[in-house]
């Protein structure tokens, strides 16, 4: 594709097993996205997507929410601190900084950065419903596929948005729908939305990098080539 930066620095932000951060390692290294992953963020110790970025040689680190019976890990909230949601945004924000990430990629992070106005526009989140439908705040994983069974929607999906300081709120770049079967449980939808997820998340990618995805009042309009 022509026009493409060839090494787009990212970090991932994360809080689980990482299957959106692997879906990138593979395709990064079959020459299908133009990504350097300078750093992955979990906002958990011990989760399989630290690990998997660990496999890669990928640098790692564990940011948690201040809280003051957790002496000795980052993200401990020292005495005299009491902002702990601004402690624990600018101790991410920084560390995006210091590593050079150019684009912020949220992959199932659970908790709220509050973004910078320097990366606002520059950072995306996935979010497996077709938004504004069933978003916002404790909607994720299977909570939203049981929200839309029990809605009886017939189409389900996933969206692509650039992430703001609300929660699923953010421009939409990219949707893609998928059928919602009489038969669905909330794993088997789940594992539909999971694939379009693997599909939409690195085109967007692909378009920022080719500066293809300009925001016009809260629309995002993709360029032409």
């Amino acid at each position: 594709m022509a026009g493409i930066t060839p090494s787009l620095p990212i970090a991932v932000l994360l809080s689980g097993d990482g299957t959106t951060l692997q879906n990138f390692i593979k395709l990064q290294r079959n020459g299908k996205l133009p990504i350097d992953i300078r750093l992955v963020i979990s906002s958990r110790p011990g989760v399989k997507g630290l690990k998997r970025a660990a496999a890669a040689n990928i640098f790692t680190r564990v940011i948690q929410r201040p809280r003051p019976n957790l002496p000795g890990v980052e993200g401990f909230s020292p005495r005299g601190v009491t902002d702990e949601a601004n402690l624990f945004s600018k101790q991410i924000t920084d560390a995006v900084h210091e590593c050079g990430a150019e684009l912020v990629c949220m992959a199932g992070f659970l908790n709220m950065w509050s973004i910078p106005p320097d990366f606002e526009g520059r950072t995306m989140n996935v979010h497996p419903a077709l938004l504004p439908m069933f978003g916002g705040k404790g909607f994720y994983g299977d909570r939203v596929h049981e929200a839309v069974l029990a809605a009886g929607c017939k189409v389900s999906g996933c969206s692509i948005h650039f992430a703001d300081n609300q929660y699923d709120n953010g421009p939409i770049i990219l949707q893609r729908a998928v059928p919602v079967k009489e038969s669905d449980t909330p794993h088997s939808l789940g594992q539909r939305v999971r694939r379009a997820e693997r599909l939409l998340y690195p085109e967007a990618i692909r378009l920022f990098a080719a500066g293809r995805l300009q925001i016009i009042n809260r629309r995002v309009r993709i360029l032409p080539e």
